[in-house]
């Protein structure tokens, strides 16, 4: 029997309500460097994209400059959005004979067949191209109103500071211990002399921090010579250098052909709201799909009954399993999830969500030694098998779950939504748009609400914190449930950040359990 969570032990997180900007993210600390931007006059695609770069050395685990994702602007005044697409490519000499299928499933984020010696999980042969620079740059070069140096500023201060080893750096950097030790630069950074997981003291003396003076370098590169400085010159050849040397497949050609684009967000109706997320390889199809599903089924109640999380499961299953079936390479254009989200909205009134990636965490647990990237793997998004809509194949984009969405109620309230999990953040972003568009309900309510998950085939997850009725009425109806807590360590449930505006006053909010995760005011 596993241990009980503590009953008695209540967990809230106020939304921040401000009519100034406001950034909600994963980390506090990479809002707070958002929300000065913006308190410096900078817009919220200024504030995007300086919190994408201080995610990097905030979290360098979740996302950074190697990795990629998405983006979707919806500017005051304008009636739909443009999406920019930062995804992750396969490399140009990729050969698939190196991922050789051994059996069993693979225990990572997907339900792969396992390949030998985990290679499109762990090390060189994992990694795909980042496009998290490039991505930054197109929004820089489109949307932003500040020079590109000083959105990266903070980001280098912040490396150049280090990591301070908190009790949950602690447990995240403990739990991937065991697979960081095979790479030395991210066991020098990460472990101490013994190979033991860094950690501080019991007191507020004597804090560890990690040593990221090698990133905040190349961050000073790609400051000093924009977007491009990642992907050509020096930086360039340092991190294809460093990749060949690990025994990975990439080349400078790789980096040089890279770019991110930009493309209409698709825009559909649900009801009498409005929704824009993001087109092609991504979960926003799927997500379309889903709302398509549930349109013909109305809520009964003020609140969500066991019906209701009946029309959910069975709307996303379906969904899923038509995505998984058809989904791949075929579609036009397209892209990139362990992962992050972030949300920003401006007092103009400017909205922006992001959901950037490593996709596992710590990635593929290469940190290059010359530039102190923290290196992705995206290789895992594509199935070993041959044969299927998304067969791992080189030059190739890959089928990925994120999913930033914004929303436009009848009410005339707007919300930028989004999460991070993996399998787990289309069902979170379908729930949560049913809550705060079906329910009606404010951003702090919708975040505080039980939620389900049936992101895996064989089960549903329910928060135990359901209302009994609900639980009672779910196991009678579907297949096989099992209810868990939301938990800080394990995410049972996805994480998600959000903003929302109506009348002119702002509001953000955060995952409850998320530790570090905060909304911050550009007037704080």
């Amino acid at each position: 029997m596993t241990q009980p969570q503590n009953k008695s032990w209540q967990i809230s997180k106020p939304a921040l309500h401000s009519r100034q900007g406001i950034v909600a993210s994963q980390s506090r600390v990479a809002a707070q460097v958002g929300a000065d931007i913006m308190a410096q006059g900078g817009n919220a695609v200024d504030a995007a994209i300086a919190t994408s770069f201080a995610l990097g050395a905030a979290e360098p685990w979740m996302s950074g400059m190697g990795g990629g994702g998405f983006m979707i602007v919806r500017l005051a005044g304008e009636k739909t959005a443009k999406v920019i697409e930062f995804g992750m490519k396969s490399p140009i000499g990729l050969e698939v004979e190196d991922y050789p299928i051994v059996g069993g499933k693979a225990d990572d984020l997907f339900p792969w067949p396992s390949v030998l010696e985990d290679r499109n999980v762990m090390g060189a042969k994992a990694v795909a191209i980042p496009g998290q620079v490039a991505g930054m740059g197109l929004a820089h070069q489109t949307f932003a109103t500040m020079d590109w140096a000083d959105l990266i500023a903070p980001a280098i201060g912040l490396a150049q500071s280090g990591l301070p080893v908190d009790w949950y750096a602690q447990l995240i950097i403990g739990g991937s211990a065991k697979d960081l030790a095979p790479f030395p630069a991210s066991a020098r950074t990460f472990l101490d002399e013994g190979g033991f997981p860094k950690a501080s003291g019991w007191t507020a003396l004597g804090e560890t921090r990690c040593n990221l003076d090698r990133l905040a370098d190349s961050l000073g590169v790609v400051a000093q010579g924009g977007p491009r400085a990642f992907y050509e010159g020096p930086l360039a050849q340092s991190i294809i250098d460093d990749l060949t040397a690990a025994g990975g497949r990439h080349s400078i050609e790789d980096l040089a052909k890279y770019t991110a684009s930009i493309v209409d967000a698709m825009h559909f109706p649900y009801r009498d709201h409005e929704i824009m997320a993001t087109p092609t390889l991504t979960a926003g199809p799927t997500m379309r799909r889903a709302l398509e599903l549930m349109s013909a089924w109305y809520p009964r109640g003020k609140l969500p009954d066991g019906e209701t999380y009946i029309t959910y499961d069975r709307a996303i299953r379906q969904a899923n399993q038509e995505r998984y079936a058809t989904m791949g390479d075929t579609e036009h254009e397209p892209d990139p999830s362990c992962t992050t989200h972030f949300s920003v909205v401006d007092a103009q009134g400017n909205m922006v969500a992001v959901t950037q990636t490593l996709l596992s965490i710590f990635g593929s647990r290469l940190m290059l030694p010359g530039s102190g990237i923290l290196m992705n793997n995206g290789i895992m998004w594509f199935d070993p098998e041959p044969g299927k809509p998304n067969s791992l194949a080189p030059n190739k984009r890959c089928l990925a779950n994120m999913c930033p969405t914004i929303l436009a109620r009848s009410d005339g309230s707007q919300f930028a939504i989004g999460a991070s999990g993996g399998r787990k953040i289309m069902p979170a972003v379908v729930e949560l748009t049913s809550l705060l568009l079906d329910f009606g309900m404010d951003l702090e309510t919708a975040f505080h609400h039980p939620r389900t998950d049936m992101s895996m085939d064989d089960v549903t997850i329910v928060d135990d914190a359901m209302e009994p009725e609900v639980i009672d009425t779910l196991k009678d109806s579907l297949a096989n449930v099992v209810t868990a807590p939301r938990t800080i360590f394990p995410y049972h449930f996805a994480c998600p950040s959000g903003v929302g505006r109506k009348d002119g006053e702002n509001v953000g909010a955060t995952e409850i359990m998320s530790a570090w995760g905060d909304a911050v005011g550009a007037d704080a």
